[in-house]
């Protein structure tokens, strides 16, 4: 039996999602302990003491179906942002809620624009819903927004702008989205993906939930509990719309798409002020640590407005990556966005940035001497 002939035959372009190595099987598979993930751009502090102690709290109630609406967890996003619980969603990551726009919004044949390269939930739930791809090359490792207006036509459905962008970390300014959505027909639907806002200290940054607040009905902004909150393994994103525009997405959405332990660990998270600050102030640390490394060893780097960096390495970042591994450091390769030369990598702690270095000089070392 041939399954293939039995599928619908879009799903012959799309390739399955990658994920970086998580640290249990690297350490089973190479033998080695104490290895650190600089790869999939997770808070190195942690979830939120208090996000902890909610779970352990509502562990014993897990038996019981979630809340399929999140009641309490979008009160308390309405009140942190100043909006109606009807202009809120919550998916299972945002990359749910990136899923179900594009099973809402899509039908074979559309188009879709996005940059390249960004973050690959785009080209997945376009192509999962057999729509047609619209790249537009990065400008300096940053959206070209002009550039992606010129690409909208009479079919193109959505556009994703990633800000700040993944990998790169650079950001549009507030008077590059006005210009964008001044001129933007209103049969396009533009989803500002923001997964690493908190991160963000460019003074020029656009409010783009003042857009939703305004009525406008061709705009969702996603963001998500995964980076600074430190609730990755939980799988919390949430979205703003209109809610007109929220209403038609949560026909396409599972009646219990949202686990009770996530829901109240992101209840709980929001209530902790200190920990996002602490967030911040480590990566920012973190940050200058970095750079002050890549300039020590003139590497080039894109500065980042998020929790990783993009960085030149000077050789083929697939030849580089095993010999990482080996010392125990989890890095993301550049060959997936199409520039092999550079890696990814996460901003982690001091001793973790530290370690980096380390694995990192001996390797190009080994590279360079070819002993490895």
């Amino acid at each position: 039996m041939d399954v293939s002939k039995l599928v619908r035959q879009n799903l012959a372009t799309m390739k399955p999602y990658v994920p970086g190595k998580p640290i249990e099987e690297v350490e089973r598979e190479l033998g080695i302990k104490n290895v650190i993930k600089l790869a999939s751009n997770e808070n190195p502090l942690g979830p939120s003491p208090k996000a902890v102690e909610a779970m352990r709290d509502a562990a014993a109630e897990v038996h019981i179906y979630p809340d399929g609406n999140c009641f309490y967890l979008k009160q308390a996003l309405a009140e942190k942002w100043d909006v109606s619980l009807d202009n809120l969603m919550i998916g299972n990551g945002s990359d749910e809620l990136l899923k179900l726009i594009a099973e809402t919004f899509l039908h074979p044949g559309d188009q879709v624009v996005m940059a390249e390269p960004t973050f690959s939930e785009y080209t997945f739930a376009a192509k999962l819903m057999n729509a047609e791809c619209v790249y537009v090359p990065l400008k300096e490792f940053a959206y070209d927004l002009p550039a992606m207006a010129e690409k909208v036509t009479d079919r193109t459905k959505l556009l994703f702008i990633c800000n700040p962008n993944n990998p790169t970390g650079t950001v549009v300014s507030r008077k590059e989205v006005e210009e964008l959505l001044a001129g933007i027909p209103e049969h396009v639907m533009v989803i500002f993906d923001e997964a690493y806002y908190e991160y963000v200290r460019d003074l020029d940054y656009p409010d783009t939930l003042r857009y939703v607040k305004e009525g406008r009905k061709n705009v969702i902004v996603l963001r998500t509990f995964s980076k600074i909150y430190g609730l990755a393994g939980l799988r919390v994103g949430y979205g703003f719309a209109h809610p007109d525009v929220v209403s038609w997405i949560n026909r396409t959405r599972e009646p219990f798409n949202v686990n009770s332990m996530a829901q109240v660990a992101a209840y709980a998270s929001l209530k902790d002020a200190d920990h996002v600050e602490k967030s911040v102030a480590l990566n920012e640390e973190g940050k200058a640590q970095l750079y002050a490394g890549f300039e020590e060893r003139g590497m080039s780097y894109v500065p980042t407005q998020a929790n990783f960096i993009f960085v030149n390495v000077g050789v083929s970042s697939k030849e580089l990556f095993p010999l990482m591994l080996r010392e125990g450091v989890i890095v993301r390769t550049g060959d997936i966005f199409g520039l092999d030369d550079y890696i990814r990598l996460t901003v982690g702690t001091r001793k973790e940035n530290e370690r980096f270095f380390a694995a990192l000089d001996k390797c190009l070392e080994q590279l360079k001497n070819k002993k490895y």
